[in-house]
């Protein structure tokens, strides 16, 4: 019943920045965990943030750590990535997933929702 919608994708310059949102419905308690994916073209989907619902823990894949700032409006279920200094091997489609079970190392065990995804490209 969970429905996200993404949106800020763009194309930028290397060394630019972008903010993506996620806007969520449907949310229950059982939903207490949601982030951030991207798939470049030929490459392997890879999470790259996430955050829990009912805190502030957050994860990061290490590849972004320093650059990227997830956050979230839990008044307005909006999820954000702050991507700064982007590179050109950020690049890809990023899509907005909830599910459950935060754990620290990886993000949300469960990822059962997504939504539609919004595209990044960054130019050398």
């Amino acid at each position: 019943q969970v429905q996200l919608v993404e949106s800020g994708g763009g194309s930028v310059q290397a060394g630019e920045s972008l903010r993506l949102s996620c806007a969520a419905s449907g949310f229950t308690y059982r939903d207490n965990c949601w982030g951030w994916f991207r798939q470049a073209p030929g490459k392997e989907r890879e999470g790259v943030a996430a955050i829990y619902r009912r805190g502030e823990s957050t994860y990061y894949v290490d590849s972004v750590k320093g650059r990227f700032t997830i956050s979230q409006d839990n008044a307005k279920n909006i999820l954000y990535l702050q991507m700064n200094g982007l590179k050109p091997d950020d690049a890809g489609m990023y899509y907005c997933a909830a599910g459950n079970g935060f754990i620290g190392h990886r993000g949300c065990y469960e990822n059962n929702w997504w939504g539609q995804g919004t595209q990044v490209t960054v130019s050398s």
